[in-house]
């Protein structure tokens, strides 16, 4: 591709981002669902002015170094205070991964007509909640605590292990993996290492940091937290793909944590840079959904995915919500949103192009399966997930709902 024609990729995407956000500041409109639609405007569904392959083997790299920001950022930032929001986070995770990975597999192939091992991959792929998507939507519409922390701390928790999980899937499906035990020793290398290694390089980060006088320019401080995290993330892809992921949070983790590290001078500048990311990066990879890929779905790819918005998602949180202090306007908004994001959607392009460069039937259909997902939960859960907030008296003006809330963040 020629440097011209590279440049107008970006200049574009970058100024429908934009363009989307002062749009949602103007109307109130939800950032994410007018970012989602800015890139359906300039990608293959509309104008056709963006065309993401054009990056080539390029595009993975970007994708991954700006979700290890965004997930570096939540990390950052992570605050689970007392032992039932812990609980929560890991309840629900835990039931997520065995409860909707089986549902999301099942439904899948009877529904939607996927092959078994296609339908694996999407169920891994959509696995997740989106940190990217469900972080401004809980500040957008000031979410009261504890549920915006929750479903934050979920999606942190699951996007890297949903990617993992899916990765290996897909090299169990291409036969680079073989039998379910290496898959099994795959995951958990993967996870482990990528944990290990970004707790490694966030007390490197912190120690560095900490011995940095109190007041120089906070750039010197950003610089050196970018340098330690785009290292970071190419050490953990080098040595354990897809490790990169779970590293980036781990590394947030005890950054945020450590004392002495004046974080709170990085965090309003490592938070605008992730807004960044997540503007440069959903119309980019929106730009890549294809109406072809999705019109051949039907009323089947539909109603797979109205199943996991309607059916496993509040299934799957009332199970694990039994017997936590939680209330039943609490756990019907928990059941509800579920938007799924940008590493959804970069998995999903690059393991189309993985599959079909192996001659795979269905890498075309996956791709649609998935960013189908991604446009009907963003657009529904995106354009009711504040009114219905509101209904509740969820949100965290409404002081007389205040009390309720506080009861489910006391440590048991």
């Amino acid at each position: 591709m020629n440097p011209e024609r590279l440049g107008l990729l970006w200049g574009v995407t970058v100024f429908a981002g934009a363009g989307a956000r002062l749009l949602a500041v103007l109307t109130g409109f939800p950032g994410v669902v007018l970012l989602l639609l800015s890139g359906l405007l300039i990608g293959r569904s509309g104008l056709g002015l963006v065309e993401p392959l054009d990056l080539g083997q390029g595009l993975e790299t970007i994708v991954g170094l700006l979700v290890s920001l965004v997930l570096f950022d939540g990390g950052l930032k992570l605050r689970l205070p007392g032992d039932t929001l812990k609980t929560t986070v890991l309840r629900i995770s835990l039931i997520r991964l065995v409860f909707s990975l089986t549902a999301g597999l099942l439904a899948a192939h009877w529904l939607a007509g996927l092959g078994w091992s296609v339908a694996a991959v999407y169920s891994a792929i959509v696995l997740a909640t989106g940190p990217t998507v469900v972080t401004p939507l809980v500040q957008q519409i000031r979410l009261a605590s504890p549920l915006g922390d929750v479903l934050e701390a979920e999606g942190l928790v699951l996007e890297p292990v949903g990617a993992v999980l899916a990765l290996l899937l897909l090299e169990l499906l291409l036969g680079d993996l073989h039998g379910w035990k290496e898959l099994a020793l795959g995951l958990l290398s993967r996870l482990g290492g990528g944990i290990g290694i970004g707790l490694s390089f966030g007390w490197l980060l912190s120690e560095c940091l900490r011995r940095l006088k109190p007041n120089p320019s906070i750039g010197i401080r950003l610089q050196l937290t970018l340098g330690f995290l785009f290292l970071l993330y190419g050490v953990c892809e080098w040595l354990l793909p897809e490790s990169g992921l779970p590293a980036s949070v781990a590394a947030g983790v005890v950054v945020g944590r450590r004392p002495a590290t004046q974080v709170n001078q990085l965090d309003q500048l490592i938070r605008e840079l992730a807004q960044l990311a997540i503007t440069m990066l959903f119309p980019l990879l929106a730009a890549d959904v294809s109406w072809a890929e999705l019109s051949p779905l039907g009323w089947g790819g539909i109603t797979c995915v109205l199943v996991l918005m309607l059916i496993v998602r509040p299934v799957a949180v009332s199970l694990a919500t039994i017997g936590l202090p939680l209330d039943v306007k609490q756990r019907l908004f928990l059941g509800w949103l579920a938007p799924r994001g940008i590493v959804t959607a970069a998995v999903a392009s690059l393991f189309s192009i993985r599959l079909e460069q192996a001659g795979v039937l269905g890498a075309g259909r996956l791709q649609g399966l998935v960013f189908l997902t991604i446009l009907m939960t963003v657009g529904l859960q995106g354009l009711t997930a504040q009114p219905l907030a509101n209904a509740l008296g969820l949100l965290a003006i409404d002081e007389s709902n205040e009390e309720g809330l506080k009861t489910a963040s006391k440590t048991v």
